[in-house]
């Protein structure tokens, strides 16, 4: 009776671990045969971006078209520099605009769509430039639309665009610069009798190491690249929004986010208060699209069977991470970076 029982176990647990591999093969066959059917082939490079008709202006869509003039809608929605809005994303995207149907540039203007507070400085920064090389190298204009929130780095990013439009209740500003914060756990622990040890070589190389006493002036290294980079975001700033007064900006405008008729008033935006339906008519006046067959497109990432065996996939590679996060606690993948980033005071 227990070998029966047993080898009925045995039986079921093969039986569903067969099922399971012949799933994920077919997963496979599927996949390959997905790339065939749409004529790639090992000449042609890879592309993990397809193109996605969204609405247009009158809120239609209709089935993409090789021929009819593009509005190329990029998001910059949530944080900068993480995931699918991390500065290799960006130019991937901006890449494979100029490849398979989109090549023969039927792309007349580039519409960024923002709702975000920022995040890491060097990918708003390389972000921002790699626009301006694509509006330089294309001939393509860039105009922006903020819808909800455009702060810090998402500011850096949006003067790239020839002109800014902004929803009435968007918030805009916040120019400046910081890192999460440091902590020195030294009194705690003589308190609780913990000692630390900390192996290390060259100067400095330990800095502000929370597990042992600060020394005077440790962190001024921190804080002249902090400067720096702040300038940088200033520079940026006036440069492609001459509205903006530079003195002001520093002395007054400083990190404060604004209602998007202030952020007019003082320069960060052109149009204030203008719904995105309309902002679009606009856009497409002004690119000299004079009917209504023009398509808006975004680049939609991947496919649903190369997620599934995405490297983030936690089902198959077996790492499932447990996090407990207090509200407003900042990002732990922002650690040890510089932000162009926009954070309430708790």
């Amino acid at each position: 009776m227990r070998d029966s029982i047993f080898l009925s176990a045995i039986r079921s647990m093969m039986v569903t671990l067969f099922a399971v591999i012949g799933f994920c093969l077919g997963l496979i066959v599927i996949g390959l045969l997905t790339g065939l059917w749409s004529g790639k082939t090992a000449l042609e490079p890879e592309r993990i971006y397809s193109q996605e008709v969204v609405a247009n202006a009158n809120g239609e869509r209709k089935a993409f078209s090789s021929t009819a003039p593009v509005i190329l809608r990029l998001n910059i929605d949530g944080a900068i520099g993480l995931e699918d809005l991390s500065a290799d994303s960006f130019r991937r995207q901006l890449m494979e605009s100029r490849e398979g149907e989109l090549k023969d540039s039927t792309i007349k203007a580039i519409l960024l769509h923002i709702n975000s507070p920022g995040g890491i400085a060097v990918d708003a920064d390389s972000m921002y430039r790699a626009l301006k090389n694509y509006k330089e190298q294309y001939k393509v204009p860039v105009y922006a639309y903020v819808d909800g929130l455009c702060a810090s780095g998402g500011m850096y990013i949006a003067v790239a665009a020839d002109k800014i439009y902004a929803s009435e209740v968007s918030l805009i500003g916040s120019v400046g610069v910081l890192m999460p914060s440091f902590l020195n756990f030294t009194q705690l622990m003589d308190k609780i009798g913990v000692q630390s040890l900390t192996v290390s070589a060259g100067k400095d190389k330990d800095e502000l190491n929370p597990l042992r006493p600060w020394a005077p002036g440790e962190g001024d290294n921190m804080k002249e690249i902090v400067d720096d980079f702040y300038k940088v975001f200033v520079d940026v700033v006036v440069s492609n929004r001459p509205q903006i007064d530079r003195e002001k900006l520093i002395k007054d405008y400083g990190a404060k986010i604004f209602s998007a008729t202030t952020a007019k008033e003082y320069g960060f935006v052109d149009v204030a208060g203008i719904g995105y339906n309309d902002a679009l008519r606009e856009i497409v006046k002004q690119v000299g699209i004079e009917d209504e067959n023009y398509q808006v497109v975004e680049l939609q990432h991947k496919t649903w069977y190369s997620e599934l065996f995405s490297k983030n996939n936690t089902l198959l590679h077996g790492k499932i991470v447990h996090e407990v996060k207090l509200p407003l606690e900042m990002d732990t993948r922002f650690n040890g970076q510089f932000l162009y980033m926009y954070r309430p005071a708790k």
